[in-house]
């Protein structure tokens, strides 16, 4: 049954982190970062089995891990520039997209926001009257401990977080199933959704 496979659902949705810089790139720069995110070994072979494929638009890029979307273990990876803004990491300019190629029905989450003090992941979904609703919440944020590497030379500061653990936020799994008009149940309140990374460069304050 469709339902039962999909329970496994676990996207590394990647969203992850608040923060004061302006992030949009992968380079090692003041104000620019990234986010990579990985799904669940399994998410997306069996959301595919229900006819559901997960892409990102926008300045987003993606790869696949194992041979192919079908595969039991195979995995994609999410790189997405950020753009931080004073509520959170916010992944302007990029969407991730799950589509039902069965009914051609689609579920877009439009400049997700990161917020690690809050705990949650935020989006504006178009589908939902373009209302931004919370996605994911972030099971280990109180926990999350960041890296932090100083460059004086370079006046850079490097600020790391991983292993971000992701879970769809309360009454999201109904929304997702509705939405892309899958089975009444076909996704577990409070389901795991992943992990996840972002590195974040911002300028180097001067000490004396």
């Amino acid at each position: 049954m469709i339902a039962k496979k999909v329970v496994t659902f676990g996207l590394a949705s990647a969203l992850i982190v608040s923060s004061p810089a302006i992030a949009t790139a992968d380079s090692a720069k003041p104000g620019q970062s990234m986010t990579h995110m990985k799904t669940a070994a399994g998410l997306i072979s069996n959301l595919e089995a229900a006819g559901v494929v997960v892409y990102v638009q926008g300045g987003a890029t993606a790869s696949i891990i194992g041979d192919s979307i079908s595969s039991a273990n195979g995995q994609i990876v999410f790189h997405i520039p950020v753009t931080a803004n004073n509520k959170g990491m916010q992944h302007k300019g990029s969407n991730i997209v799950f589509f039902n190629t069965t009914n051609n029905l689609q579920l877009v989450l439009r400049n997700p926001v990161i917020d690690i003090g809050a705990g949650e992941v935020r989006a504006i979904v178009p589908q939902s009257g373009d209302q931004t609703l919370t996605i994911l919440k972030i099971s280990n944020s109180s926990t999350l401990t960041p890296k932090i590497t100083n460059d004086r030379k370079g006046g850079l500061r490097t600020t790391s977080y991983k292993d971000a653990a992701l879970v769809l936020a309360p009454g999201i799994a109904a929304t997702i199933s509705t939405t892309l008009g899958l089975p009444a149940n076909t996704l577990p309140e409070g389901m795991a959704f992943g992990s996840t990374e972002v590195t974040i460069h911002s300028k180097l304050a001067k000490t004396r």
